[in-house]
């Protein structure tokens, strides 16, 4: 049994936590607010609830973590707004925003059920990868229903097989163009095929000429999820302490990719454009920092079991 009191800022009229179309609809009094769209209303309604502080975000998380459901559902309608934030930048990707929302929402739920407050972050910082995998893993599965051709299908498996050979050889991510050059296909044709989207292709180029998305941005990377990113840090050491052991790029690099020391969560482009490099550049440095932190956690963790074990 929760014996601690929860603070009284919960908004009688918070939002559902998952859109529902028909609840939406059938509270919506047309004769009040004329031309107001399901859109506006849940958007306005998602603005009810008031944002967590820090204290109060750590008060409500502790409590979810004991079972206390009025706390979850208080944390998952503080942060609604953010979902629709976040599902706004893929409306042109072939799924209703409020279908956008709605799997943001499912996210949202599951990143509430995982947070850990006594891990030193932002709520929000934590729950974006959540947020943004589950509005992607919806996507993905749009896309899976286009029929592609069978010779079209045939290129692109020669294509990944290409690549995939390239990355083992140079131990990096081949360029678009050095996969073309090897298959002896037109740079053209490969970029036209490539532009159906086909999930299980990981590559950082565009997907068209008009796209700027790249496959690989379809694709969770369970290895960057920053989720997994901190429980890989002892909880009885810093993690400014491990980031310290980095180089000053791969640190600001990561800092400004999970939101970390202030930062907000961003995007490879964004970061790319913030410090100077290209998105692929981010991205090679981020996956050499993840792996060097990893390196670095074991290490410790290696040494301190064998201190326990001298004793």
């Amino acid at each position: 049994m929760v014996n601690e009191k929860i603070p009284s800022s919960q908004s009688a009229n918070s939002p559902a936590t998952l859109v529902d179309h028909e609840e939406i609809e059938n509270s919506a009094d047309p004769t009040l607010e004329p031309g107001l769209t399901l859109e506006n209303l849940y958007m306005r309604d998602a603005g009810k609830a008031p944002l967590l502080s820090a204290e109060e975000e750590k008060h409500y998380a502790r409590l979810a973590q004991q079972g206390d459901r009025k706390a979850r559902d208080r944390m998952i309608e503080s942060n609604l707004r953010m979902v629709i934030k976040m599902a706004t930048r893929h409306v042109n990707r072939g799924l209703p925003l409020m279908d956008l929302i709605e799997e943001g929402n499912l996210g949202l739920i599951h990143a509430v059920e995982k947070f850990d407050p006594e891990l030193g972050f932002r709520f929000s910082t934590y729950a974006s990868w959540w947020i943004e995998q589950a509005i992607e893993r919806a996507l993905m599965n749009q896309v899976r229903t286009v029929r592609i051709p069978v010779h079209v299908l045939k290129t692109i498996r020669r294509y990944q097989r290409e690549a995939k050979r390239l990355g083992q050889t140079h131990n990096t991510e081949p360029r678009l163009e050095e996969i073309a050059k090897a298959l002896n296909e037109p740079l053209e044709k490969i970029q036209r095929y490539l532009s159906f989207q086909i999930p299980e292709t990981s590559l950082n180029d565009p997907l068209s000429e008009d796209n700027e998305d790249c496959l690989a941005d379809l694709l969770p990377d369970e290895r960057n999820n920053p989720a997994i990113l901190w429980e890989i840090f002892d909880k009885n050491i810093t993690i400014n302490h491990q980031l310290s052991q980095l180089t000053d790029r791969q640190q600001e690099v990561l800092k400004r990719r999970y939101g970390l020391d202030g930062y907000e969560a961003t995007t490879l482009e964004e970061v790319g454009q913030t410090i100077g490099i290209t998105r692929e550049r981010v991205r090679q440095i981020q996956q050499t920092a993840i792996k060097r932190l990893r390196a670095i956690v074991e290490s410790e963790s290696s040494k301190e079991d064998n201190c326990t074990m001298a004793m």
